[in-house]
């Protein structure tokens, strides 16, 4: 047989295969594809890709959340006393222990936000897609009342699903702060709520869900409503790449969630941590009852102590969460 046969029957070999080759890689697109637009799969989407992207956001700003809690509890029921800074706060905390101390509660955490950033990012994107529709059929854009009314429902119905979770993250984050003989040393998420359960019942779990919703609502209307909107105006009015967009839109979101939902927080921290006293009672009542105390003992401005933490903790958040969502969607399209 020739050397040319030789390189015929080669070259044959190489066309059928790199053929074959390309028809796997297109079958498995097209089952990829068609598997990615089931109706099941683009209901669930938004859903699956919300959770992992508060997932990754919570592993990012974890040591900030931290120590903003700390900042919320230190000096509770006086005005007097030292006034720490986040500084501080942060120096006391290794110096306790060591600097994965700052990572307290990330189980809890990311349970948290496997439940509500789940579902509130999840609700939003079904809602507005509603909404959007809505609008088409009228010939006119959404506005931005139903971008907040769409943030509100989410962040309300997405906050009581996941208050467990964000209870024993509250637990878990205060308990450094007591007495060494009277800590709970939790093992892990699982490990602070059977201990809730066991210890107060399983209502305790839903301690403090009043002012959660009412911080959820307020954070979503912030973030979720005025993202949505600036990243719209964004898009009209600037030749931005979508990327600085982006960015941009989630620092102005980060801002109004924070402003609007940190008194909430605040008073959501304070509940959610406080204990039966050797009477049987609790500090405080009820989210109004602890609004009047701490306005009347602390002052208004303690409401906003921290809020450049908060800030920190919230604005972060949002842009990792905001553009690893929007690469999924990208992804997932």
């Amino acid at each position: 047989m020739s050397s040319n046969t030789f390189k015929q029957a080669a070259e044959a070999a190489r066309s059928k295969t790199s053929a074959m080759n390309k028809q796997s890689s297109e079958a498995v697109s097209a089952v990829k594809n068609d598997f990615l637009h089931t109706p099941v799969m683009r209901a669930a989407l938004p859903f699956i890709n919300g959770g992992i992207s508060g997932m990754v956001a919570t592993i990012v700003i974890q040591p900030i959340d931290m120590i903003k809690v700390r900042l919320q509890l230190a000096g509770e029921g006086g005005t007097t006393g030292p006034r720490p800074s986040p500084l501080s706060v942060t120096k006391d905390i290794i110096a306790q222990g060591k600097a994965l101390d700052l990572y307290t509660g990330l189980s809890a955490g990311l349970l948290r936000q496997a439940v509500y950033t789940t579902a509130r990012l999840g609700f939003f994107d079904t809602f507005l897609k509603g909404l959007s529709a809505r609008a088409k059929a009228k010939g006119r854009d959404v506005t931005f009342v139903e971008r907040a009314s769409a943030g509100l429902a989410a962040g309300g119905i997405a906050a009581f699903i996941g208050n467990p979770a964000d209870l024993a993250l509250i637990r878990m984050q205060s308990d450094g702060l007591k007495p060494v003989a009277e800590r709970k040393n939790y093992k892990s998420v699982i490990d602070a709520l059977s201990s809730i359960v066991k210890s107060e019942g399983v209502t305790a779990l839903w301690s403090g869900a009043t002012p959660t919703v009412a911080r959820a609502m307020a954070l979503n209307v912030g973030q979720l409503a005025f993202f949505s909107e600036a990243k719209a105006q964004l898009k009209a009015h600037t030749q931005w790449s979508p990327l600085s967009q982006t960015l941009t839109a989630s620092a102005i979101a980060g801002f109004f969630a924070s402003f609007l939902s940190l008194p909430f927080d605040f008073v959501k921290t304070r509940l959610q941590k406080q204990h039966r006293g050797p009477d049987g009672k609790l500090p405080y009542r009820s989210m109004t009852d602890c609004f009047i105390k701490v306005a009347k003992q602390e002052g208004l401005t303690r409401f906003y102590r921290g809020f450049g933490t908060y800030y920190m903790r919230i604005a972060p958040h949002a842009m990792v969460t905001l553009i690893v969502v929007d690469y999924l969607g990208w992804l997932t399209q």
